[in-house]
């Protein structure tokens, strides 16, 4: 995409997937704190392909079979009626969010490819091992090989976060989020998209607490949607919403 500069920029689009809120929890710590929670559930799915277990758990929430289900705490005053639809507007342009997903699985792979390791030299005295990895161990002592030691292995395939992705744009009409820059696993695969909380939670707690009340929110977003935000909420709102751009022009000299 471009900017109001008209400088380039590179956009991952993610989209809603029929979001519906399907339970509400509360459960008590072993300190005696509350836990409370919010279960949303993404993806319609066919009822056949379903436990017998979950589609109870659907029937009584009052939504269709779904293939995602996921756990997001939240603050006792923040729950969600159960089978509210939620939309692309309860993510607000220009707040930073972090994306969970399972990375592409590459197979079995060397140390430089799986850790960066440099190899080798590329001549003299190396013949045909350039890309291994060298010594994993020491003399005899400890004579054996330290837990934990980078080796080749399986590549790829967990759980990964990208962190403080910004918001650029919100279409609430195809329930679609265009996070700037790049997210983990292949295409059309689930994403759980959360508030960033390095960006979102510990410096908005650390300003709070310093009585900096302009700097409790990411620059030039105003307000977030409580408890959340909804179909009926994007309707009173236009259908597309783009972030300001905050950085100067590229294109002018610097003074």
């Amino acid at each position: 995409m471009w900017d109001d500069h008209g400088a380039r920029y590179p956009v991952t689009v993610l989209q809603l997937e029929n979001c519906q809120v399907t339970a509400n929890i509360k459960t008590a710590r072993k300190d005696h704190s509350e836990y409370h929670a919010v279960q949303v559930a993404a993806t319609d799915r066919p009822a056949k392909t379903a436990t017998a277990q979950m589609l109870g758990h659907y029937r009584k929430a009052g939504v269709h079979p779904k293939r995602v289900v996921k756990e997001f705490s939240v603050t006792p005053d923040a729950h969600v009626p159960v089978g509210t639809t939620l939309s692309a507007i309860h993510f607000v342009p220009g707040q930073y969010v972090d994306v969970i997903a399972n990375s592409i699985g590459k197979g079995f792979q060397g140390t430089m490819k799986r850790w960066n390791f440099k190899g080798l030299r590329a001549s003299h005295g190396v013949s045909i091992s350039h890309r291994s990895a060298g010594a994993i161990g020491a003399h005899q002592d400890p004579g054996r090989v330290w837990p934990g030691k980078k080796m080749a292995g399986r590549l790829g395939g967990e759980r990964t976060t990208t962190q403080n992705l910004a918001v650029v744009r919100v279409d609430s009409t195809l329930d679609l989020i265009f996070v700037r820059g790049c997210v983990p696993g292949f295409d059309n695969a689930h994403v759980m998209i959360r508030d960033a909380k390095k960006k979102m939670t510990r410096d908005a707690h650390v300003n709070y607490m310093k009585a900096i009340t302009d700097k409790v929110l990411p620059k030039g977003v105003n307000d977030l949607p409580f408890p959340a935000g909804t179909q009926e909420m994007a309707r009173v709102l236009p259908p597309v919403i783009a972030a300001p751009t905050h950085r100067r022009s590229p294109f002018l000299p610097r003074t």
